[in-house]
């Protein structure tokens, strides 16, 4: 169903604040994402607001007096539940998922543990700690092997390892942002990703895009500043393969119980076309090159509809009876 078939009462939805900027490593993203949201919202004739929690404290938050608020805050302190529970605590309707949902995808060693259990394929991990035996990851995983701050976003402090001598290096850079640090098998293939709306038993795919970084390095530079990133949407897939990897996205992301909207990233191995999950954004970004606004537009859906469908999915989480 495309969103412009679905009437929503401008007025109704009252003053809204669009959260952006913050104080994670993604912070000039955000910025990005969230003057995207204001000026669209307003666009539309929404009474919107921006409002950065980077600047302004909780009871500036509560003094707006906002009726909803549209996150458009990406990485910690906005991302992974923390800004979640505060506005539950407000009790100011948020867009996207709520204080579980984000917490534990925000950590991509939780979300992985999630979805094994759920028996939904991600490649096989690794924990490093400051003890841990590098030479047993190695012989675990292999090589290549991809090292990764597990609550950072943006391919922020992410190496390719591609020889054993090259991982204490890694885990360096990566400790640098989380004590425990992720160690991943590295997956040969086709990179796409998925975003989907709603939630539990509505929750829906949107068309599934494909990414084409030069020499397959796509990477904080290559996600927003330059062009030399191809996006395919939708790719060269067959009917069976596209129809598998928006199931386990679909899956994935409901087993993590996210709603209002999100982005699962997925690779296709070469050797066999067999999809894996790599992670869930449950905030993605919202700027000129980002990949939610791409896969609405192949159906239909503009970024001012996406933004205000968005936004009328704002609700309470935690059964306070509002929202």
């Amino acid at each position: 169903m495309n969103v412009s078939s679905i009437p929503i009462d401008v007025k109704a939805l009252g003053k809204v604040g669009v959260l952006f900027g913050g104080r994670s490593a993604e912070r000039e993203v955000s910025i990005m994402s969230g003057n995207g949201v204001l000026k669209a919202l307003q666009s539309r004739g929404v009474d919107a607001h921006g409002f950065d929690p980077g600047e302004r404290g909780l009871a500036e938050l509560a003094a707006e007096k906002f009726d909803r608020v549209f996150i458009a805050l990406h990485g910690r302190f906005g991302e992974d539940g923390s800004l979640q529970g505060a506005l539950e605590q407000l009790a100011i309707p948020y867009t996207g998922s709520g204080v579980m949902a984000c917490a534990i995808g925000m950590d991509k060693i939780y979300t992985k543990m999630i979805w094994l259990m759920h028996g939904l394929p991600t490649p096989d991990y690794a924990t490093l700690e400051r003890g841990t035996d590098l030479a047993q990851v190695v012989d675990k995983l292999g090589l290549p092997l991809i090292v990764k701050p597990p609550h950072e976003g943006s391919t922020i402090g992410i190496t390719k390892v591609g020889a054993a001598a090259e991982l204490r290096a890694a885990y360096e850079v990566a400790a640098g942002f989380d004590d425990v640090v992720l160690a991943e098998q590295f997956v040969t293939g086709r990179e796409f990703t998925v975003a989907v709306l709603g939630r539990g038993a509505g929750a829906r795919a949107l068309p599934i895009v494909e990414i084409v970084a030069p020499q397959g390095n796509y990477d904080y530079q290559n996600k927003y500043f330059s062009d030399d990133t191809q996006y395919f949407c939708p790719p060269q897939l067959d009917a069976a393969t596209s129809a598998e990897i928006e199931r386990i996205a679909v899956e994935a992301y409901v087993a993590l119980c996210c709603e209002g909207w999100g982005r699962v990233d997925v690779l296709l191995r070469e050797s066999d076309n067999k999809p894996f999950l790599l992670e869930v954004n449950a905030s993605p970004g919202m700027t000129g090159h980002s990949l939610v606004p791409m896969a609405a537009r192949a159906v239909g859906i503009g970024y001012e509809d996406l933004c205000l469908e968005i936004l009328a999915s704002a609700r309470l989480k935690m059964n306070t009876g509002r929202g």
